[in-house]
């Protein structure tokens, strides 16, 4: 097991082209465990495209400097982005999963243009708890991500507060990530399940579906 205080430790090249979710317990553990994921990018000279919460921007900014990076200088170079999450799924009056699928596959698209090999994706996943028309699609759009991701030789880490998701959310979460990161652990994921099998799963079940839920 990890210890308290280890942040992940894996080959850099392990990352590349995965679609991962990463349970924490708060936002403590969420930055000592993929601290190394973070600034491990920065030295390969990769792209980091991370979005978040705006009520945390600052804190997140504060976090990143805390662990070395020179924000200033990554963002003026652009290094690295920091979004709100309205400039991505809850962009409008509504989430629309195809118009942020296409973004997103963009975003993944765009750092070789601006000179980067590589980008490293990184999304805090509470813009699913928002109450706002179409966010019910939210698991039916990380399962379409499965069909980006492997284009492209990115990471994309989509983080998930065990103590603001409910349980079937969180099962949600492992059917559509082939990798998981767990008590500060990368695993390859068992209950990943083929993205054309759970679509078609998930759009039988639309009219009884229970949307994304909250930690009870």
């Amino acid at each position: 097991m990890a210890s308290d205080e280890t942040s992940l430790e894996v080959a850099p090249s392990t990352f590349d082209g995965r679609h991962i979710c990463a349970f924490f317990n708060g936002m403590d553990e969420h930055y000592r465990v993929l601290r190394s994921f973070i600034t491990d990018g920065f030295d390969r000279g990769d792209k980091a495209f991370h979005l978040v919460d705006p009520e945390r921007r600052e804190d997140h900014l504060k976090r990143l400097a805390d662990a070395g990076i020179d924000v200033d200088e990554a963002t003026a170079s652009g290094q690295l982005e920091v979004h709100p999450w309205q400039d991505g799924p809850l962009h409008g009056d509504h989430f629309d999963q195809d118009t942020w699928l296409a973004g997103f596959e963009d975003v993944l698209q765009s750092g070789p243009a601006s000179g980067y090999a590589k980008t490293r994706f990184l999304a805090q996943m509470e813009w699913a708890l928002v109450d706002m028309p179409g966010i019910d699609d939210m698991i039916e759009f990380e399962t379409r991500v499965n069909h980006v991701v492997p284009k492209y030789d990115n990471a994309v880490i989509c983080s998930y507060d065990l103590s603001k998701f409910g349980a079937s959310t969180m099962m949600y979460a492992l059917r559509t990530h082939p990798v998981v990161i767990i008590g500060g652990l990368l695993h390859e994921n068992p209950f990943y399940v083929d993205p054309d099998q759970l679509l078609a799963e998930l759009r039988q079940q639309r009219p009884a579906r229970v949307g994304v839920g909250t930690a009870h």
